[in-house]
């Protein structure tokens, strides 16, 4: 399928990852605010809040657009999914939304909270492929786990 909105999504990822944030911000948001008043779909949603995330500058907002990509994911189909990538299944995006807003809660130093959704997202790892973005999200709900247990709410490094 050719999908111009994941298309724009995928280049705006890609500037906001060379350091380009704010135009990266500016250009999902446009495009947020076409999916959400336009013809966009739970899909769309789902994709534009979860890297909108990623380029807040504070916890507070980045637990915002969590929020609204877990919440955009209820409307999204395997079927849905896999019109834009044939491999992709619902089940699969789950570890990583859930281990987001853990780690938006854990940062914000709401532990109950953050441990809530990461015991989600740990429940849900078993849809991970044994492939790198797969080790990447378990590397990661490792990570979190390790920053929630020991009281953090400091950013987790990159490394």
């Amino acid at each position: 399928m050719n999908d111009e909105v994941m298309a724009r999504v995928t280049a705006a990822v890609q500037r906001g990852r060379t350091g380009e944030r704010a135009n990266a911000r500016r250009e999902l948001e446009t495009m947020w605010a076409e999916v959400v008043w336009g013809s966009g779909d739970d899909f769309h949603r789902c994709v534009i809040a979860h890297f909108m995330a990623d380029l807040q500058e504070d916890a507070r907002a980045e637990l915002i657009w969590d929020e609204r990509a877990l919440a955009a994911v209820d409307g999204v189909t395997d079927e849905r999914a896999q019109e834009f990538d044939h491999s992709l299944q619902v089940r699969g995006f789950m570890p990583s939304l859930y281990l987001s807003v853990a780690d938006d809660y854990r940062r914000l130093g709401d532990a109950d909270r953050a441990q809530e959704l990461l015991d989600k997202a740990r429940a849900t790892s078993d849809a991970l492929a044994d492939d790198a973005y797969g080790e990447l999200v378990r590397d990661a709900l490792d990570k979190v786990g390790r920053a929630l247990a020991l009281g953090s709410t400091e950013p987790l490094s990159s490394d």
